[in-house]
């Protein structure tokens, strides 16, 4: 194992092939603005990459090119060999669906630069450093020289959906499968209500994180009426410049931000005995304690004197007890890589610690200038260091984070955001269940939505790895 370095973009996918992220190994925060420094000499690296072989990537439509373009650089720093031997010498394996979603904020690594883009000024010309090491990424990819299909369908068992599938992924469904999928919509007589079982219990896929925390929230506030308890509502603890923050007006809309614009702390965290909740960032990588991993919240503890009723937020109900204090949460994961129970503590019970993130801000996004008590033209961009539980709850989840799982029962909505056209958006959530039956659509949607079709850059580079997969076959045809 020594000789293998297994590495992706999200904590679900590197929990699944038992790695870690990407960005955890570049020893960066996600969306850093400060790329690791590599330094001359560095002892860890080299011991850690002396003995490494192979790489494997997998989930690759997410990795974007400078994303890569910084591994490459890495590794190249760690093997002490010359920056143009691709990887440091170290064979890459890629595993993924060029068709599922792609990189957020970088470019994916199909990405063909000699098609036409988007004009520039005449200042800008000049190709800035992101993407210069983008069309070095980009000239890595282009050396892939074997080039395997992986043609045996592992998850879909329903032989009339894995075709629908298909079909999906060309954007050429037809109009018996709209039929067919229409026939999952709620309210129809396949299922007539969210509240049935096994729909009251499933998991529910989004296209936006407010969504999914409003969702998450009403689900919590359920949970809580169901079990005839009360609320509780953790509270994280935010300061600026070492201070405080005392503001009343900005520490609501603090707290109220969505955990995407947080480095994936919550303000407000809703927690009920028995609730699901995902781990959202990397507490013990060798344990399989990282971010994504799943569990069931089962106690919280807290500092006494750290409780309160008074109104924080109007999304929860006028009883919610905020936890201003807490100290750590008592999370089951049955699936994680503890072998020993800790003291007093039931086998696959974890403690989840308090955990700190610093994100930025701007003022003016979230109060409006006349309730600002600074009326000045300054800059009013804030960094905000963050206290929490790291944790969110997991009735709904997007259907980013949903790439890379399979799901037993799964509610969908297809009635996609405006302006969206990218395929993943439907065919992903498509196609994480193993049924048809094991999924139903929350409302009508139009027939247009399943003949979304891939991008030219997509099918190029789909065409261009078929071609090296036919190379390959017959390279090694002469073994055997």
């Amino acid at each position: 194992m020594q000789m293998i370095r297994k590495l992706a973009p999200t904590g679900i996918a590197a929990a699944e092939i038992g790695g870690m992220t990407i960005h955890s190994f570049l020893g960066e925060q996600r969306n850093s603005r400060q790329p690791r420094m590599i330094k001359t000499g560095d002892s860890k690296l080299e011991k850690d990459w002396r003995l490494v072989e192979y790489l494997l990537i997998d989930e690759i439509s997410m990795v974007g090119l400078h994303l890569l373009a910084k591994l490459n650089r890495i590794i190249c720093s760690a093997k002490h060999v010359d920056a143009q031997i691709p990887f440091g010498g170290v064979n890459v394996i890629f595993f993924g669906d060029y068709l599922q979603y792609r990189p957020i904020y970088d470019a994916p690594l199909y990405t063909d630069f000699s098609l036409p883009l988007k004009k520039k000024k005449q200042s800008d010309k000049l190709l800035n450093e992101k993407e210069i090491q983008q069309r070095v990424a980009r000239s890595l990819i282009l050396q892939t020289n074997c080039v395997v299909k992986l043609t045996q369908q592992m998850r879909t068992e329903d032989s009339r959906y894995l075709q629908l599938l298909e079909r999906l992924r060309r954007g050429q469904c037809n109009h018996e499968d709209y039929e067919l999928l229409l026939t999952r919509v709620v309210g129809q007589p396949s299922v007539e209500s969210l509240c049935d079982s096994p729909w009251n219990k499933a998991s529910i896929l989004v296209f936006r994180n407010e969504v999914r925390t409003k969702l998450n929230n009403k689900a919590a506030i359920h949970r809580a009426i169901e079990m005839g308890e009360t609320l509780m509502v953790c509270t994280a603890q935010d300061s600026c410049k070492g201070k405080s923050i005392e503001d009343p007006t900005l520490v609501k809309k603090l707290l109220e931000l969505c955990d995407s614009k947080t480095e994936h702390l919550p303000g407000l965290l809703p927690l009920v005995s028995g609730m699901p909740v995902i781990l959202t960032q990397n507490i013990a990588i060798e344990l399989g304690l990282i971010n994504g991993t799943n569990g069931i919240f089962r106690q919280l503890v807290y500092e006494e004197d750290s409780i309160s009723s008074d109104m924080v937020s109007e999304a929860f109900p006028s009883n919610t007890r905020y936890i201003h204090k807490p100290l750590y949460a008592i999370i089951e994961i049955v699936r994680s890589d503890i072998e020993c129970s800790f003291e007093q503590l039931q086998r696959n019970l974890v403690p989840i610690p308090l955990m700190e993130q610093t994100f930025r801000i701007n003022i003016a996004d979230i109060i409006p200038k006349d309730k600002r008590k600074s009326k000045s033209n300054r800059n009013t961009m804030l960094s905000i260091k963050r206290r929490a539980l790291p944790l969110v709850p997991a009735y709904c989840i997007t259907t980013h984070k949903s790439q890379g799982q399979t799901l037993t029962n799964v509610v969908i909505d297809l009635k996609l955001p405006s302006r969206t056209d990218d395929l993943a958006a439907i065919y992903v959530p498509l196609s994480r269940v193993k049924r048809l039956n094991d999924l139903i659509i929350l409302r009508h949607f139009e027939y247009k939505t399943l003949l979304t079709k891939p991008t030219k850059s997509q099918v190029d580079e789909i065409e261009r790895l078929d071609q090296l997969y036919t190379e390959t076959q017959l390279r090694f045809a002469q073994f055997f």
